[in-house]
């Protein structure tokens, strides 16, 4: 099956908009999944930040008739939900959303979501939109959605947070989403001991890998814990599983444009070092892989 991916948002933290980040984007986590035989009016929808704004306002104006849309949520983390009350097919009552994504400890998926759209920080409840919503859990394993097999894996992230692989159920390339995850010593996530080992075998074979590259280096040096990678990192990663193609993704909000450049051609440098044919990119908006 020929799928296509495009990214919506690709910042990490908090929203930049502006000059210095036009290039890249200024949106939070946002990645849309679509087979290219159905359209738009069927989507998996990887991560709700700031990004889905957009993608919600291009699916009500295509006018394509009720929509059916599975989003997958990593974590809910505020740079990963905080688009959601703003996602305008929520407000079509031909609507069907189904969410899906890990609890938070003892805490419900959509008592989060709840809380985020509750009367005192937002107008309009959860209880008062119009499409059909539902809220699942999920866990580290596999399930179905609309034409993809999903395979989850627990990440290496402050919370529960999880990764996405994506496999159409009738065949074909496979991408993963791998945002938030530390790949480095920093932390402890209750991770065992081959959870190296365990994310390589997961993403072995696959065509796309979408992956956090917040920091540099030298950045990481005074952010051990907090869950996230460097660029040079993720190529190691990306070369270890195998990877044709490795994006970028999750940029610190103090990363422009000029500064993501100089980080695409280090990672690019660092795969060449591996003797390997990866090729590496950094997500940006709009920009659009097909599989």
């Amino acid at each position: 099956m020929a799928y296509e991916i495009v990214i919506w948002g690709a910042r990490g933290s908090i929203p930049t908009p502006g000059a210095e980040t036009a290039r890249y984007g200024g949106n939070t986590s946002c990645v849309a999944v679509s087979e290219e035989a159905v359209g738009d009016d069927r989507l998996v929808i990887l991560d709700a930040g700031t990004g889905i704004r957009p993608l919600g306002r291009e699916l009500t104006a295509n006018g394509n008739g009720p929509l059916t849309l599975d989003l997958l949520v990593t974590h809910t983390h505020w740079d990963h939900i905080q688009g959601l009350p703003f996602f305008a097919p929520f407000f079509g009552e031909a609507n069907s959303v189904r969410i899906a994504g890990p609890k938070q400890g003892a805490v419900d998926l959509e008592r989060i979501l709840r809380d985020q759209m509750n009367p005192v920080v937002f107008p309009v409840p959860l209880d008062q939109l119009d499409a059909q919503l539902t809220v699942t859990h999920v866990e580290p394993g596999d399930f179905e959605v609309d034409g993809f097999i999903v395979q989850s894996i627990r990440l290496r992230h402050p919370g529960v947070t999880l990764g996405y692989r994506l496999t159409p159920k009738s065949g074909g390339a496979s991408m993963a989403y791998i945002t938030d995850n530390e790949l480095g010593s920093g932390g402890e996530y209750g991770e065992g001991p081959d959870w190296r080992a365990e994310l390589v075998r997961f993403l072995e074979g696959t065509s796309v890998m979408i992956h956090d590259a917040m920091y540099t280096a030298e950045e990481l040096d005074s952010h051990r814990g907090w869950g996230h990678s460097s660029h040079v990192e993720s190529v190691a990663l990306a070369c270890e599983a195998g990877v044709d193609t490795l994006v970028l993704f999750h940029h610190r909000p103090e990363h422009d444009d000029a500064a993501m450049d100089r980080f695409v051609d280090e990672a690019r440098e660092a795969a060449a070092k591996h003797s390997t044919a990866l090729d590496v990119m950094a997500a940006s908006e709009g920009l659009r892989l097909n599989l």
